[in-house]
């Protein structure tokens, strides 16, 4: 079965889905009038069968994204791409963060963040990176999204688990180094990349499924069907004023900021006061969608390496509409994490979300700081 029923947005109005399910009831009626017309094939049917694409209002585009809920005019089914992406300061500006779905930002060694990118709804990203090493979380986050593992290296512990079970890996120093490239204007390790096409190409060398399940976030309705406009969306009110929001993961140093625009509806990133900039279009990182969640962090050994529980769930924050909501953040079994309040997921506005994963020692609170005008 095609995957385009798993991109279809959930929140459909209900007269469309009532005239699909009427439709849909015709056509069995139709078909069962005649018990004998399996057997006979060479007798076409009266009742025209439906297309695939979905019934849409005028100037509503047919399909969304599935994990930026934004309209699509043809469905996008390639299996998600998830980039280990540096970010020390020499890694920095990074290019093809701005052409991300998901980015996530959670601790490495040293108190230094790592970055992984969801590649999933784009295509034609001509630089990623800076490209660096793989951890058994990140592994997990990853693998949530059904994402293919893109990576230069990683702890002994994360290439047990890839070798024991078998996992679906792009290795720059092992498995996959032709699809990569370094670039001399940057000092390793610090300067290796790679294109969508190119590790998509290195995919289907290895053998590597192209079409997986793709989980789907729930968005609120879109008002407006161009993708590269800023979206407006029906329902998103709740929660406190929330114009800007600081965190910091470990180091004081080290400060990640989102201020919203309200002209645009996001929230543009900045890291220690200054604008986080995209090399691939000298443009603001910026997310429609900010979630800070809070999860259990323990030292490993004296490198530094960590194990997280990216299963228990806990305290989060999400940042929207300049607005912040108050709630928790739950995963179950072979899914992405997710943000609930009141034992019921928020909807997500279209576009990309950032989720920035914080310990919970100190006091999860402690990590954020919310200021209005």
């Amino acid at each position: 079965m095609s995957h385009n029923a798993n991109t279809r947005t959930k929140l459909r109005s209900v007269w469309k889905i009532a005239l699909l399910s009427a439709a849909a009831v015709m056509l069995l009626s139709a078909c069962n009038s005649n018990p004998k017309e399996e057997s006979q094939p060479e007798i076409p049917v009266a009742v025209e069968t439906p297309v695939e694409e979905p019934a849409t209002a005028e100037g509503e585009a047919p399909y969304t994204a599935p994990l930026t809920g934004m309209p699509l005019e043809e469905p996008v089914t390639q299996r998600p791409l998830a980039v280990m992406i540096n970010n020390a300061p020499a890694a920095r500006p990074q290019s093809g963060l701005g052409q991300a779905d998901i980015v996530v930002e959670v601790l490495a060694e040293g108190g230094i963040t790592r970055l992984v990118g969801i590649y999933q709804s784009q295509s034609g990203i001509d630089t990623i990176g800076p490209i660096r090493s793989i951890r058994p979380y990140l592994i997990e986050l990853g693998e949530s999204y059904g994402g293919l593992l893109v990576h230069a290296g990683g702890s002994p512990e994360a290439y047990a688990i890839i070798q024991q079970q078998g996992k679906a890996d792009l290795d720059e120093i092992g498995n996959a180094g032709a699809y990569f490239w370094r670039d001399s204007s940057r000092k390793a390790p610090h300067n290796l990349y790679a294109s969508d096409e190119k590790l998509r190409e290195g995919a289907d060398k290895l053998g590597y499924s192209s079409e997986v399940p793709i989980p789907e976030y729930t968005f609120y309705p879109s008002e407006n069907a161009e993708s590269g406009d800023a979206v407006a969306v029906s329902g998103a009110e709740g929660g406190e004023a929330a114009a800007k929001v600081e965190l910091t993961f470990l180091l004081k140093n080290y400060v990640v900021g989102y201020e919203y625009d309200p002209e645009a509806n996001v929230y543009k990133r900045t890291i220690n006061g200054n604008p986080h900039i995209d090399l691939n279009d000298n443009e603001q990182l910026k997310a429609s969608n900010v979630m800070v969640l809070g999860a259990d962090h323990k030292v490993l050994d004296d490198v530094g390496r960590l194990a997280i529980d990216l299963e228990r769930g806990g305290e989060a924050m999400l940042f929207q509409n300049g607005r912040v909501i108050k709630g928790q953040w739950v995963r179950a079994a072979g899914d992405v994490i997710r943000f609930v309040k009141d034992g019921q997921e928020v909807p997500f506005v279209p576009g990309t979300t950032y989720l920035n994963i914080v310990p919970n020692d100190p006091p999860f609170e402690s990590h954020l700081t919310i200021t209005n005008p």
